[in-house]
């Protein structure tokens, strides 16, 4: 009877999880090998190299950043602003796929083939932001700016380092998606004055 073998998706979620905590140079067969009390010779009879199991882990996250969060959000139902919200929920509020997904934004500065699927889910996330502030907002041009800020607010947050006097950093946070996301104008905005 054989040794049992480490399964080829713990290899993946071992890769994901050196990914998230020291980055794309953190994933090195030795070092999975030893978080997974395993030798490394049983990660040659599921992947061919290195870069096989990285293209699993972007397979990976790919799927459960944007393919799982879309099926999610269909199954839970609501208006457009709910699903976008919850797609935010999801996505960039996850212990899981947050920290990966700011690694991959990381390793994407440095290699064209991740740039290149970063940008591919991006823009899902972004026709998805664009379809539910559309459902309110009928000037194609503000649409994309509220798109643009809403994501630059999901990813952005994580890397600003200001305070806010008197004010926690969800507060503001969900007080900039209260202004993003919402059809009626900022008190005090341009089409407060025109009332």
């Amino acid at each position: 009877m054989g040794a049992l073998r480490t399964p080829r998706q713990k290899w993946i979620e071992e890769g994901l999880r050196a990914l998230s905590k020291g980055g794309v140079d953190a994933v090195r067969v030795e070092v999975l090998a030893k978080a997974l009390g395993v030798t490394k010779g049983g990660f040659y009879g599921y992947f061919a190299d290195r870069e096989q199991l990285l293209t699993e882990m972007l397979d990976t996250w790919e799927r459960e950043s944007v393919d799982n969060v879309l099926s999610r959000i269909e199954q839970e139902g609501g208006d457009a602003l709910d699903k976008v919200r919850l797609a935010g929920q999801l996505t960039f509020s996850s212990d899981r796929v947050l920290p990966i997904d700011l690694a991959i934004r990381d390793w994407a500065r440095r290699d064209q083939d991740v740039a290149e699927r970063l940008s591919r889910v991006d823009n899902r996330r972004m026709q998805l932001l664009r379809e539910a502030i559309s459902s309110f907002c009928a000037d194609p041009d503000e649409v994309e700016a509220r798109c643009l800020l809403a994501f630059c607010l999901a990813i952005g947050r994580h890397f600003l380092a200001a305070e806010h006097p008197d004010h926690t950093r969800d507060q503001v946070v969900a007080r900039a998606a209260d202004l993003i996301l919402s059809s009626r104008p900022a008190a005090g905005g341009p089409d407060a004055r025109r009332a």
